[in-house]
């Protein structure tokens, strides 16, 4: 069981829709059973509370699915937002998997209101946003709604594609415009770059003088990948590295309080809990912070809350490893348990291949779970030691692209909480899921040259 990242009890957790208000986050996600799998039982939307990613209350069902023969049956994504009334808006995606069946749309948006974020109300005016004439009718989803002060409007984006054929690189994202919430003008393609099947999720922001266009997509690397411009209408440019972290982290949305901006993601599970498998829709909610480096490409830091609820740090000293040729590896810590955080600062010098952070390792057979950072390849990625016979660990897209410099220093911060680990290298994110638990080791290696490893400290306490 998880003791910090957050998944409600028999459930697993879905797409969210932040929000957030005073010092409070309101996460509105789904639910799913899985009886007998993904979406196997019709759900609408949850709500937890959380004032430090640490402590959640479970506030039940938000906005309730309809019956089988509404429209809502599942209710998929959406966002929720305040107007200048103070009153909030969620406008979600309501699927019934029966229509196509009957010629029907099975997505189509939808609309509730609430007063206090708790209690809310559907309207009336539910058919307001169905599939524009040259689109998918069922893939039309997850809307997000954004107030242009500048032109005193809303904006709302959705995922969508075009008809013809679901293998087709045809998604995009579309977008409507509105004085009043009320009456919604059609305004064609946001962003339709021909790049992937499908947009999910998508968001939008200004960090300064830069937009930032977040969608998440499932045809090419399946995760969530970002795009950024000096206006909200494009054009849209690719970064260096245009994403947040790796496969195993999806679905995520955006949201700022307090000067804090906060993405709302889920680590997926693997099928019958086995590392060979494949990644499985709806897991374990986890946040990453925002940044915005010189440059104005976007990066992941720990949540402020997550940092502060280790306590007792152990200090673990300074050390170096030297491998003339092949691999050399010194032992960091011994007994690690079920959730412990590691942070150091590493340095290699020129020439050196690689180095890995092993934890849950067996000490006796050498066995581990693995973060290597590839230094002449610019790649961080995650294995299990050792991948024999091969396979042992399905990691398809569980890396991330980092140029390396020699002599440079990197901070390192590892977080494990039972089946998942995060390592953050200075801004860096990347998410995992495993099974197995060889040890309670947590070692260093170095490949083919030298490292060293300063500041290093490691807890496994919470402040609870």
């Amino acid at each position: 069981m998880h003791k910090l990242y957050y998944q409600p009890e028999g459930f697993w957790f879905g797409d969210c829709m932040p929000f957030g208000k005073g010092d409070e986050f309101y996460l509105f996600h789904q639910r799913d059973n899985r009886n007998p799998g993904p979406f196997g039982e019709p759900f609408g939307w949850c709500l937890a509370t959380t004032k430090d990613f640490v402590h959640y209350e479970d506030k039940g069902t938000a906005i309730p699915r309809g019956s089988d023969e509404d429209q809502d049956q599942f209710i998929y994504a959406g966002s929720v937002f305040e107007d200048k009334n103070h009153l909030y808006h969620a406008f979600y995606t309501g699927y019934n998997r029966e229509f196509p069946k009957l010629g029907k749309a099975s997505q189509v948006l939808m609309h509730a209101t609430s007063k206090d974020l708790i209690n809310w109300e559907k309207s009336e005016e539910a058919l307001t946003f169905t599939p524009q004439p040259g689109y998918d009718k069922d893939d039309w989803r997850d809307p997000f709604v954004i107030y242009e002060e500048d032109r005193q409007r809303y904006r709302l984006i959705l995922g969508a594609r075009k008809i013809n054929g679901k293998k087709r690189i045809n998604g995009c994202t579309v977008q409507f415009f509105s004085k009043d919430l009320k009456e919604w003008e059609f305004g064609g393609q946001f962003w339709a770059p021909e790049l992937y099947t499908m947009h999910e999720m998508p968001d939008l922001f200004r960090i300064g003088d830069w937009w930032y266009h977040i969608v998440t997509e499932y045809s090419d690397k399946s995760k969530m990948v970002y795009r950024m411009s000096r206006s909200i209408d494009g054009p849209w440019m690719a970064p260096y590295d245009d994403a947040f972290d790796g496969r195993a982290y999806y679905a995520g949305r955006t949201f700022l309080l307090n000067g804090e901006r906060v993405i709302f993601g889920w680590v997926p599970t693997k099928k019958n809990c086995d590392d060979k498998q494949n990644f499985e829709w709806g897991g374990t909610f986890m946040p990453h912070r925002i940044v915005q480096r010189e440059d104005g490409t976007l990066g992941c830091l720990p949540v402020q809350g997550i940092l502060d609820a280790f306590i007792n740090n152990e200090n673990l000293g300074n050390v170096s490893v030297s491998a003339e040729s092949g691999r050399r590896t010194r032992s960091l810590y011994g007994d690690t348990s079920d959730l412990f955080r590691f942070n150091a600062d590493i340095e290699y010098t020129e020439g050196t291949r690689s180095a890995g952070i092993n934890f849950y390792e067996n000490e006796e057979t050498g066995e581990s779970y693995t973060f290597r950072l590839l230094f002449q390849e610019n790649r961080i990625v995650f294995e299990e030691t050792p991948n024999q016979p091969w396979f042992q660990c399905m990691n398809i897209g569980l890396e991330r692209p980092f140029r390396f410099e020699s002599g440079r220093k990197y901070h390192l911060t590892l977080i494990v909480d039972d089946t998942i680990a995060t390592l953050y290298v200075d801004d860096v994110a990347l998410n995992s899921r495993f099974y197995g638990k060889f040890g309670t080791g947590l070692s260093i290696s170095a490949f083919d040259g030298s490292i060293s490893v300063s500041d290093c400290a490691v807890s496994h306490e919470l402040n609870r």
